[in-house]
């Protein structure tokens, strides 16, 4: 077992080297960047599948919605730069709207983020398989397996470190964008020369959704900001830069903002790029293309818009065709990476704070948070199954939990700003540049809290209506896990009080067998020079429990064996009584059990022997002034030990 965790996730690193791990600018992009830079592959299929529930009526809109994409995308990008400035401990929205805002809005924060995180490794691992599909129809049965394995990958290579996940993911996302700007330039250049690209379903009749043909007024108007909704998945993965700040090399702040506008330029002009030749080409996609598409045959795999695209401008089957398809899956299994660095280094963050259990805080062998890694894990591949790895379904869910995000840091940001200009703290040649970062994150508070209130309104009866209830969930039970760890902070205070002697120490050995445990239980007891000591078994078979006596009289052992009935063939009451009754008469007194255990030499090993130890000693150490010592007894070898149960207390058959 261990020899294959070194070989899935090397050898274990020494604390002192964290510093070996921060990342440069070239690194830092396709780790933390991955996410929004790839989900320029399905933004554009987004906006067009809801435009296209009208039939070819309101395509005319792509342009319109896909500037206002790219406006809001300049706004948060600059607003992001601005935060990672001013908050540079790793906390981003988190931090911002806790410090702001107040605990609460915190929590609203960190339940959004969480929820985003996970389903962010969903959509980006199914949408990669989709591409896949794109260009090998026949796996189009094997999607989910597909997916789950693409996950059980991105674990494995994070949990071997951030630097060498950084180093294995740089090429694709790198190809990726490489291959996307040739793609634009030949595209665009075809068009210019008066040969423009034709799309496969160019030439498709689109029958419009029942219900959905000339509309007018305010159901035109939800379409087309449903429709803007949809584009707006390109903003996702912005905020993990932010998150992701004390993983940069220094100086930590400007290399993440230098690395956030990077980001912004590259994945708004692929954007732009691929909206553009997606409109000249005149791309059809629909989420129910068998209904909507006349001349769409049974059985007909629909390829994503970048397929389609990539096909149009490279021609279907080419170099080109396969080289941007792969480099599209590629990217988009591994922007699912940008979570798997967000959501383990939030989750230490709110572990710190008592918010998630005290697990998720500490490193692995690898310096990584491996808990976190381990957790997003099985919670995105939860969701795949569930949701059959489809894009069009998970999508629905997506990008209300990050545009709360953006809204509570936006806003929590202008509070910060107001407070620094208010504390006189700033010099008069600084308030200028002061006042402008606060109108931009005005702006990013606005323009954010917008759409987060047009996406609720438009994806709400198309499954976000999940998130809005998880996401409550999960805050009060951050709220739960935080009372408890105060509770439990309050009372393991030792404050000013004196701790007493007990008076006595009553000492209890269980006994099931008289064998070579037994005795070093005793004698460890002896050592312990209690009070009063006494060897204890339950009998649940008369005649074992008179031969167990006959054997311990014969040894002659010096501690007296006291035998309890058990007529209902009960291990663990008996004992529980029997120690009550001793705390009983003397409160003041400690009682202290002292139960041999042997180990055996392998972990399945243990699953063949009995485990009334282990269920006894959970119920003892519930009780009040009751000590619990296991002895522990190795096994040089686990052969030829099944007569010996690890079962004390018990003078019986099993």
């Amino acid at each position: 077992m261990r020899t294959l965790k070194r070989f899935l996730v090397g050898r274990a690193l020494r604390s002192d080297r964290a510093g070996e791990q921060e990342l440069p600018k070239h690194l830092a992009l396709p780790i933390f960047a991955s996410d929004p830079l790839s989900s320029v592959t399905y933004a554009t299929q987004e906006l067009l599948v809801v435009l296209t529930l009208g039939g070819l009526a309101y395509l005319y809109l792509t342009p319109y919605l896909a500037a206002g994409v790219v406006l809001l995308l300049t706004v948060v990008v600059l607003s992001y730069r601005q935060l990672v400035h001013a908050y540079p401990s790793g906390g981003g929205d988190y931090e911002v709207a806790s410090v702001n805002l107040g605990r609460r809005s915190g929590g609203v924060v960190a339940s959004a983020l969480l929820v985003d995180y996970v389903l962010t490794v969903a959509v980006s691992v199914s949408a990669g398989v989709d591409n896949i599909i794109s260009a090998a129809e026949g796996l189009a049965d094997h999607r989910v397996a597909l997916a789950l394995g693409f996950v059980a990958f991105l674990t494995a290579m994070n949990l071997r470190g951030v630097k060498e996940s950084g180093k294995a993911f740089a090429v694709p996302t790198y190809g990726f964008v490489a291959g996307v700007a040739v793609m634009i330039g030949y595209g665009l250049l075809q068009a210019l020369t008066g040969e423009p690209p034709q799309a496969e379903s160019s030439g498709y009749t689109v029958v419009a959704e029942p219900g959905k043909e000339g509309l007018t007024g305010l159901a035109f108007a939800f379409l087309a900001l449903r429709a803007f909704a949809s584009g707006c998945t390109a903003l996702t993965g912005v905020e993990a830069i932010a998150n992701g700040v004390p993983s940069f090399r220094k100086p930590k702040s400007r290399n993440a903002a230098t690395t956030l506008a990077l980001m912004g330029a590259i994945a708004m002009s692929m954007f732009v790029g691929i909206t553009a030749l997606a409109v000249i080409s005149k791309v059809r996609y629909s989420e129910h293309p068998s209904e909507q598409f006349v001349e769409f045959g049974d059985g007909e795999v629909q390829r994503s818009v970048i397929a389609q695209v990539a096909a149009a401008v490279f021609g279907n089957g080419t170099p080109g065709f396969f080289y941007l398809q792969v480099m599209a899956a590629g990217i988009l299994i591994l922007a699912a990476n940008t979570a798997f660095n967000g959501f383990p280094l939030l989750g230490s963050i709110l572990a710190q704070h008592r918010y998630l259990p005290r697990q998720l805080h500490t490193r692995g062998d690898r310096l990584v948070h491996s808990n976190g890694i381990l957790l997003l894990a099985v919670f995105a591949g939860l969701l795949i199954t569930l949701f059959d790895a489809s894009v069009t379904r998970l999508i629905q869910l997506y990008i209300i939990g990050v545009f709360t995000s953006f809204t509570f840091g936006q806003a929590g940001m202008v509070k910060h700003w107001n407070r620094l200009l208010r504390s006189g703290a700033v010099s008069s040649d600084r308030r200028a540049g002061v006042r402008r970062s606060r109108a931009i994150n005005a702006l990013g508070a606005a323009l954010t809290g917008l759409v987060l209130v047009i996406v609720t309104i438009t994806k709400f009866t198309h499954g976000a209506y999940l998130v809005l209830i998880a996401m409550p969930i999960l805050y009060l039970l951050m709220q739960a896990i935080h009372r408890h760890y105060e509770q439990v902070a309050v009372e393991l205070d030792p404050g000013d009080e004196v701790v007493p002697l007990p008076s006595r120490n009553h000492a209890i050995v269980l006994v099931s067998k008289l064998h070579a445990p037994t005795l070093r239980a005793l004698a460890y007891a002896r050592a312990t020079r209690p009070h009063d000591l006494i060897a204890l078994t339950v009998s649940v078979d008369a005649a074992e429990a008179r031969q167990l006596q006959e054997q311990w009289d014969r040894r002659g052992l010096a501690v007296p064996l006291t035998t309890l009935d058990s007529p209902y063939r009960e291990i663990t009451r008996p004992v529980l009584d029997y120690v009550r009754e001793l705390r009983r008469k003397s409160p003041r007194d400690v009682v202290t059990v002292f139960i041999p255990e042997y180990v055996v030499g392998h972990w399945w090993e243990q699953l063949l022997h009995n485990q009334s130890a282990l269920r006894l000693k959970t119920r003892l150490l519930f009780q009040p002034g009751v000590m619990v010592t296991s002895v522990a007894y190795q096994l040089r070898s686990s052969s030829g030990q099944d007569d010996d149960e690890n079962t004390p207390a018990q003078g019986s058959k099993r």
